[in-house]
């Protein structure tokens, strides 16, 4: 295969890659600019959502962890005295 070959098949890609992207920008725009009402609408219902997602994957469902029945610190450990 000759390199120049590739090389031109290689700035056909990044040129169809620059296309794709410039239009998914512009296509991004349009939508957020003609439905912005509709977007501030169901904000309030998707922060409602966003608590008991934030609860099972910042916590990981916290699978019986940190119930080691002593009081005092997190890790368990004393304080060196």
């Amino acid at each position: 295969m000759d390199p120049r070959q590739n090389d031109e098949e290689g700035r056909h890609k990044h040129r169809i890659a620059w296309g794709w992207w410039f239009f998914a920008v512009v296509a991004l725009f349009y939508l957020l600019s003609e439905h912005r009402a509709h977007l501030f609408g169901i904000l309030p219902y998707l922060l409602l959502l966003a608590c008991p997602l934030m609860h099972i994957f910042m916590h990981h469902g916290h699978h019986g962890q940190g119930e080691t029945g002593q009081g005092g610190g997190t890790d368990g450990k004393e304080d060196g005295k």
